[in-house]
């Protein structure tokens, strides 16, 4: 009885047959998902860092309202929803656009959220003679911002955006809902033609080859930053 079990979910879930037909197919998908990631990265981290740096600059409250109102929305929305409201809800007021530059958007305003409030709450932690001190050395407000405030804060907040960089990647898996080829709609459309979930396996080995790597180099960043 267990090794007809054994056998029944070796069949189900790592059929090698399955794997050497549909690899092919899933792998083609990689290469987008990781553009994509890296493509939303680039853009949250550049984003939110400059929310952050305006907020920090600004002296009009309802500038810093509306950048308030921004993060908070977004980071107390499920990313599927908005993708979906995005990505449906636009071509009613004559807008379409395609499944890809639909996910990096998302994505990429969600992330400059959460980044937005990672560099606030560094910039916040830092003493705040650390602006006169740089300012009475003759740099200008931003030479100071660039120089002496935003490399102590991103470092201070550097755990908390490498966590939501990897949660960025992941979450490109959520652009199989609206059409996106990325792996696990390329794993799901295989699992569907082959009736078997040994795509999905092949899947969640791939997800943890691709962030696994990133996991480290995040850990590796920030004992270097507690170390300096």
């Amino acid at each position: 009885m267990s090794q007809a079990a054994d056998s029944g979910l070796i069949h189900t879930f790592f059929n090698a047959d399955i794997v050497r037909q549909t690899t092919p197919m899933v792998l083609e998908a990689v290469g987008q998902t990781i553009v994509v990631g890296v493509l939303v990265i680039v853009a949250g981290i550049l984003l939110g860092t400059a929310l952050a740096t305006w907020r920090f600059h600004t002296q009009s409250r309802v500038l810093r309202a509306l950048i308030v109102g921004y993060v908070d929305v977004l980071r107390a929305m499920p990313p599927l929803v908005i993708l979906i409201l995005v990505y449906f809800a636009l071509p009613y007021v004559n807008i379409s656009i395609g499944s890809v530059l639909a996910t990096f958007l998302c994505l990429s305003v969600i992330l400059s959220a959460f980044i937005e409030e990672c560099v606030w709450s560094g910039i916040m932690t830092l003493p705040k003679g650390q602006m006169e001190a740089a300012r009475s050395t003759g740099m200008s407000w931003w030479q100071s911002m660039r120089h002496v405030i935003l490399p102590q804060a991103l470092r201070l907040s550097l755990p908390q955006i490498t966590n939501r960089c990897i949660a960025a990647i992941k979450n490109t898996a959520l652009g199989s809902v609206i059409g996106f080829a990325e792996i696990l709609g390329s794993a799901q459309a295989a699992s569907s033609d082959y009736a078997n979930p040994t795509p999905l396996t092949l899947c969640a080995i791939l997800y943890i080859g691709l962030i696994y790597p990133l996991v480290l180099a995040s850990r590796y960043l920030e004992h270097r930053a507690g170390i300096r």
